[in-house]
């Protein structure tokens, strides 16, 4: 059950919304708080009812810790330092994660290094655990430096599993969102935010079943099809996906907004139109912007942040960055997309330290086209697979052939009319291509004009409500007849 299914649309929703209220309403306030618990671990158990022990597991464990070092931040009055506490805690979850996700990854690197055969454990991983362990890895610190203190397990619970953020983030700080859980101000039918909440999801819905599951198309073929590319159809590949990765990922947590303030809850915005960034400094300020929070406040800044020598600082950066790649997969290909980031980083700083500027029309290709470059990385499953692309990309010989991105004509989204009248005087590798980049073009047009957070702040008049309304239905429409595929980032 994933947030563009008519499952959760239909059913899951509009329950939870309405058995959450009607508790209020009868102000049996503390089981509305369990409703929400209740709902939320159903949702993750609809997934693999086996890894549910784990999750209240962890749940359990970080309340305990987090507890502990909130009541004894000296040693004076506990048996063991708070440090060494926080440590313990760190490493738990730490060690949580590198089991589930990073065992198989490291057993077959020792294969490959020592030519031996231990095998691999083939563990699945459990859906969300890379957003539960940092959300709550984060909880302890905070609750270390006595920014965060809670002693209601149920509020606690609240806050881990509360089902928009659980999956796929966005990744949350305990003390933007307990005052919220705690204010009675929530416990009541909200009409403005219901129609906000709709407004955003509708948009979010769209972006994902329309128009990153549109693009998901191109770049399956390209990545996937294990054919060399030519020029056109490699770009035709990258870009899809960078456009895919972005619909997808932001789709989502407008969905998460949206479903989020149903219940009079606002959870931070991830995404503030990341492709329009003028650098790469910018572009980390405006994608998934929780994570990179996240990296900052807990990585960045304990290695030494900006306050040390600049070699120190460019190692800060790498070392940052390489880590933030490793999290989202156990893949070497994580790892060159990490490294690649923390280049361009280094980079930008050393060029800023210079003095040196650019226009901003140079600059921004300069930018979009590195993140499209290093987003073949990310996406490749082998080293193989993103030079094929690469190699594609600049392949300008091949410029005047005919594109041949291998693209089932069964499969195009914008069937209709258009593929069919495009098919009856071109091959279909062309006229897929022509398709894929229509939409490419449409696409940069829409992500230079105001994103959803910027809609949704200038109010909600007739006409925009209508628009969404519009959007929602076409999204249902395809929701219905497509078998949709899950969110990406349910992978990391």
């Amino acid at each position: 059950m994933i947030f563009s299914s008519p499952k959760f649309i239909l059913l899951f929703l509009p329950i939870a919304f309405f058995g959450y209220f009607f508790l209020n309403r009868i102000r049996y306030v503390l089981a509305g708080k369990a409703w929400l618990v209740g709902v939320s671990l159903f949702f993750y158990a609809y997934w693999n009812i086996a890894y549910l022990p784990l999750l209240l597991g962890s749940i359990f464990f970080n309340f305990a810790v987090g507890t502990s070092l909130s009541r004894n931040r000296t040693s004076s009055n506990s048996w063991f330092p708070p440090r060494f506490v926080l440590a313990c805690g760190i490493a738990a979850n730490l060690a949580l994660l590198a089991y589930f996700k990073y065992a198989d990854f490291l057993i077959d690197n020792i294969n490959a290094a020592f030519d031996v055969g231990l095998n691999l454990p083939q563990i699945l991983l459990p859906l969300g655990i890379s957003f539960f362990t940092f959300t709550q890895i984060a909880y302890l610190i905070d609750s270390h430096r006595g920014e965060a203190k809670e002693y209601d397990f149920l509020n606690y619970a609240l806050f881990v599993t509360f089902f928009p953020h659980l999956i796929a983030g966005p990744i949350l700080h305990h003390r933007e969102m307990m005052s919220q859980f705690a204010s009675r101000w929530t416990l009541a039918v909200r009409y403005r935010n219901i129609a906000l909440g709709l407004f955003i999801f509708s948009i979010g819905l769209f972006k994902k079943v329309v128009i990153a599951d549109t693009f998901a198309i191109w770049a399956d073929a390209g990545f996937d099809g294990g054919k060399n590319l030519d020029f056109f159809s490699a770009w035709a590949t990258s870009l899809s996906y960078t456009f895919q990765l972005y619909f997808d990922f932001s789709g989502y947590c407008d969905m998460a907004i949206g479903a989020a303030l149903l219940f009079n809850i606002w959870l931070p915005i991830n995404f503030n139109s990341p492709y329009q960034a003028l650098d790469i400094q910018d572009f980390w300020r405006r994608w998934h912007i929780t994570l990179s929070r996240y990296l900052r406040d807990y990585l960045y800044i304990p290695l030494g942040g900006s306050r040390c020598s600049t070699p120190r600082v460019y190692f800060n950066l790498m070392a940052t960055f390489i880590l933030g790649g490793l999290w989202h997969g156990a893949s070497w290909m994580f790892v060159i997309w990490g490294a690649l980031h923390g280049i361009a980083l280094v980079t930008h700083r050393a060029w800023g330290g210079l003095g040196l500027s650019m226009p901003k029309a140079a600059a921004w290709l300069l930018t979009f086209n590195f993140i499209n470059l290093s987003w073949v990385f990310f996406r490749a499953n082998t080293l193989d697979d993103a030079l094929r692309v690469i190699r594609g990309m600049v392949d300008i010989q091949s410029v005047f052939g005919l594109p041949v991105l291998d693209v089932s004509t069964d499969s195009l989204v914008w069937g209709g009319w258009f593929s069919d009248h495009l098919l009856r005087w071109l091959p279909a590798g062309l006229a897929a291509n022509i398709l894929c980049f229509t939409a490419i073009a449409l696409t940069l047009g829409i992500i230079s004009q105001k994103n959803s957070f910027q809609l949704m702040a200038g109010g909600q008049g007739a006409v925009k409500l209508s628009g969404a309304l519009l959007l929602f239905c076409i999204a249902m429409h395809f929701t219905m007849v497509s078998t949709s595929s899950v969110f990406l980032y349910f992978n990391f």
